[in-house]
């Protein structure tokens, strides 16, 4: 009898991987939703257009982008919170709604380590300090002497360089550039993809950026860390995510099919071309520690400034 209860569970256990190795192996068996929680045109909605491309033509399902904007990427990103965790609904996140929002809004519906899976880290995205020329600083250095999606990057500069910045909140990157460009605002953090083409035509004048080493993009412009500020780095991050209920073998079949997309190389010299973008990949749990250590870092900066949302 107890041989006879051996085999059984042993068969059970087998039938089981098998029932998940099928599982697997035959998803997806349709078109596959990925919500973008920005409009079209945004730095996150060009990384899904281009991963959704490459990874449809693999699977021989359709990754279809669906921009859900709104309330700081908030929209976008609690419609996958909420959605049915079986695979055919995933999203595409960065900093702001996986990091910076659980510190800004008391009241957010949802909670990134409680209603959603981290599946990969897809890339990073450089940003610069920038300034109108008529401010007629040319350099960060000067900045600090004369003494926003990005909001909480100028909090720590300001923090760590000791200087005062008035925060001018804006609904948008795009507004606040615009601004910039005509003179209305003196300096702001952009990020390269939306930056760069008005650094090179001279309308704005890239002060420094925020990434660990010189971009090659701009290889004259120095770091914030060279320019007087120690340790300062921004630079952010997208990853995609899933419902937190996510079977974990649909994980692992989206976290190695992205993975690929993004080893190959047209992927890569696209997302590099596209304003420096640095491609990432990784596993799951290696994507669910950075959403950790930068939550507990831009919390923390939150509360010792007092940041709000405006």
């Amino acid at each position: 009898m107890r041989i006879r209860r051996l085999l059984r569970a042993g068969l059970a256990a087998l039938l089981c991987a098998f029932a998940v190795t099928a599982l697997s192996q035959s998803y997806p068996q349709r078109a596959v939703r990925l919500i973008v929680p920005y409009p079209p045109g945004s730095g996150t909605d060009i990384v899904a257009r281009l991963l959704g491309q490459r990874v449809s033509e693999s699977w021989g399902q359709p990754l279809v982008v669906e921009n859900r904007p709104g309330a700081g990427a908030i929209v976008g990103v609690d419609a996958v919170a909420k959605a049915a965790p079986d695979g055919y609904t995933i999203g595409i996140a960065d900093t702001g709604p996986l990091a910076i929002n659980p510190a800004l809004y008391p009241k957010l519906p949802y909670e990134p380590a409680r209603d959603l899976a981290p599946v990969i880290e897809v890339a990073k995205l450089p940003f610069m300090l920038v300034a109108h020329p008529s401010l007629g600083v040319s350099s960060l250095g000067e900045l600090i002497g004369n003494g926003s999606g990005v909001h909480l990057a100028t909090e720590l500069l300001k923090k760590m360089a000791g200087i005062d910045l008035v925060h001018i909140p804006y609904k948008g990157s795009a507004p606040a550039l615009n601004d910039v460009l005509a003179g209305t605002t003196a300096v702001m953090f952009v990020n390269l993809l939306s930056g760069l083409p008005h650094v090179k035509s001279g309308r704005v004048r890239a002060l420094a950026v925020g990434t660990p080493k010189r971009l090659a993009a701009l290889p004259d412009v120095p770091t914030i860390a060279e320019a007087g500020v120690p340790g300062y780095e921004f630079q952010a991050w997208f990853g995609i995510i899933a419902p937190a209920a996510t079977r974990r073998e649909i994980v692992e079949r989206l976290n190695q099919e992205i993975g690929r997309a993004l080893a190959a190389v047209p992927v890569r010299a696209q997302l590099l071309g596209q304003g420096g973008m640095e491609p990432v990949g990784g596993t799951p749990e290696q994507f669910a520690a950075l959403i950790a250590a930068e939550k507990e870092k831009w919390g923390r900066l939150v509360r010792e400034t007092g940041a709000r949302v405006d």
